[in-house]
């Protein structure tokens, strides 16, 4: 199945890259994907594909303990993620399909480009909010269709495009980010189960054993921060690294840094 060629020595950044995204993922409900294609392809030089099907292996171990660690801290919203599910996994059916068969990364600077307009009305919304209000999401199903789809073709996508969209229609953070988490780890086992089906086993490589031992260390310490932190920081932090994230996707999609 894997070329298990690694020392522990080897293992260790990934086990350091696989806590940290982790943690961030964990307690804002995005950056997971990002951070670790980004180490990947950028550092590793693996085909898109490849780095794609690697993270969504590790990410069925990753959510799976923080799903059940935001299921302990009761922060997940059950009707959502009933409406978030399916169509999440049928969107990253047809994401994975796609990226095994075609290059669908000439859209993500685009899509990133949006992200970064939602990211900067989430700062906004976070500035100007003083007593929480909260309302539950209507527009879900298409939003996780779009969600898994993005997730599955661009390596990562499923947090920054479903948890910013939810909070932007106002959206409990805590409840979305719990329920987004949960929600990914069936999405992560659909997609790897795709890629597989594409792909092979050969399409995974050996680092993702040290992102998954650091990633799945990670997950209790994301959930219990997004269930202390107040809304308002959860919103400022969401906002930023949503913004910080897209602009160095778009940046590197670009090549406007050097070297990526």
């Amino acid at each position: 199945m894997f070329d298990l060629g690694l020392s522990i020595g080897d293992l260790v950044p990934f086990i350091i890259v696989g806590f940290a995204a982790q943690v961030i993922d964990g307690a804002l409900g995005m950056a997971f994907g990002v951070i670790s294609q980004t180490m990947l392809v950028s550092v590793l030089g693996m085909a898109p594909a490849a780095a794609s099907a690697s993270t969504h292996l590790v990410e069925i171990f990753t959510t799976g303990a923080s799903g059940a660690s935001h299921i302990v801290h009761r922060n997940v919203d059950w009707g959502l993620f009933r409406r978030l599910v399916p169509f999440g996994v049928v969107g990253g059916i047809l994401g994975a399909y796609l990226l095994s068969n075609i290059d669908a990364s000439v859209a993500r600077p685009y899509i990133m480009l949006y992200l970064t307009g939602i990211g900067f009305y989430l700062l906004i919304k976070a500035i100007r909010m003083s007593k929480p209000r909260f309302e539950d999401p209507r527009m879900t199903r298409p939003l996780a269709v779009a969600g898994g789809f993005l997730d599955a073709a661009g390596g990562g996508g499923w947090g920054p495009v479903v948890t910013s969209n939810l909070l932007v229609q106002g959206g409990d953070p805590v409840k979305v980010i719990g329920t987004v988490n949960t929600a990914e780890f069936l999405l992560a086992l659909t997609i790897s189960i795709s890629f597989i089906a594409t792909l092979g086993f050969g399409a995974f490589s050996a680092a993702t054993v040290g992102m998954i031992i650091g990633g799945v260390v990670a997950a209790p310490f994301g959930a219990y921060l997004a269930k202390r932190v107040p809304p308002r920081v959860l919103l400022f932090a969401v906002s930023f690294v949503l913004i910080a994230t897209s602009l160095f996707s778009i940046a590197k999609a670009w090549h406007l840094i050097p070297g990526l």
